[in-house]
């Protein structure tokens, strides 16, 4: 039997979104949606109607019940944008991407450091 987190985890992928990203979208906490589908838990009530305030298109019938349509006829299939999310929600993605920003220019500056060192080493052993 399909259960309500089977539904969800179908329309997070026809939504293009991670299980991190929908979590995040909904203000849960990481790792929600991938713990809820592998324990088969069901989602709390206050959780639904937060999904479906953040997704007005999903089918609230089809979520719980598995009838009807996922997307409600006439609904867009698009996400919020930014500027459109609560601003904890716009904050906390800031945080997410500044935090990868920093460990990808830290990953660079490595790269560079350990090419600088063997370019060194290189002048090294000519000598």
């Amino acid at each position: 039997m399909i259960k309500t987190i089977d539904r969800l985890t179908q329309f997070i992928k026809y939504a293009g979104l991670s299980a991190r990203q929908f979590d995040l979208s909904i203000g849960a906490g990481n790792g929600y949606t991938l713990r809820m589908k592998k324990n088969h838990a069901s989602i709390g009530s206050d959780v639904i109607e937060t999904i479906i305030r953040t997704y007005p298109q999903l089918n609230l019938v089809w979520l719980m019940t598995g009838e009807g349509e996922m997307i409600k006829k006439g609904a867009e299939s698009k996400t919020l944008e930014f500027d459109q999310l609560p601003a904890t929600k716009q904050q906390e993605i800031e945080k997410i991407i500044e935090q990868k920003i920093r460990e990808r220019q830290e990953n660079e500056l490595q790269k560079l450091l350990l090419d600088v060192t063997q370019e060194i080493e290189k002048t090294k052993s000519k000598d």
